[in-house]
């Protein structure tokens, strides 16, 4: 089994979805659908139909949920050092093709908003950067091809502050 790193809020986000999906969410539409069945003829009641196909996402998400759960390590990546890159550093590169930089965040897999430059610790990038120092070279293989870069910095700033993308339980509901 693949260890998912997390930091704590995203620990913290990841059961706030699974209990409100167990607890409140799924209990609703069950009530739905039963209301709905009580409603007579069932192979032609869209109410029904609804909430059973509602109660099929939910079971799948908290399925997935509950993987990412059991595989979560939760690792604080402020005590982390950051003179190499790791989970929670935020790196400039350099692309030396270029000669453009940019800054990016390795976070976990749940924590990624790749739009956002906050990328997973298992992308292509991240694990070709990992353990690299200032001012170090690498090549790395992404799907448009390789290119090359320059770590100019490596920071640490913390990956919730630079989310734009926080769920709440609004968005967990189906």
């Amino acid at each position: 089994m693949r260890v998912e790193p997390i930091t704590q809020e995203g620990y913290d986000l990841l059961l706030l979805e699974f209990k409100f999906l167990k607890d409140k969410e799924k209990p609703k539409v069950n009530r739905e659908k039963q209301e709905a069945a009580a409603q007579g003829d069932r192979s032609e009641n869209a109410d029904y139909h609804a909430a059973k196909e509602k109660l099929r996402h939910i079971d799948k998400r908290l399925f997935y949920l509950n993987s990412m759960i059991e595989k979560s390590k939760i690792i604080d990546p402020s005590i982390l050092k950051h003179d190499r890159v790791s989970f929670g550093s935020t790196i400039t590169l350099l692309d030396l093709e270029s000669d453009e930089e940019r800054e990016i965040t390795i976070c976990g897999v749940l924590e990624s908003e790749p739009d956002n430059l906050l990328i997973s610790i298992h992308a292509p990038l991240s694990q070709a950067m990992l353990g690299k120092l200032e001012g170090d070279d690498f090549i790395v293989t992404l799907p448009n091809g390789k290119k090359e870069y320059e770590i100019v910095k490596i920071e640490y700033i913390n990956i919730f502050s630079l989310k734009q993308v926080i769920k709440s339980e609004k968005e967990f509901a189906v």
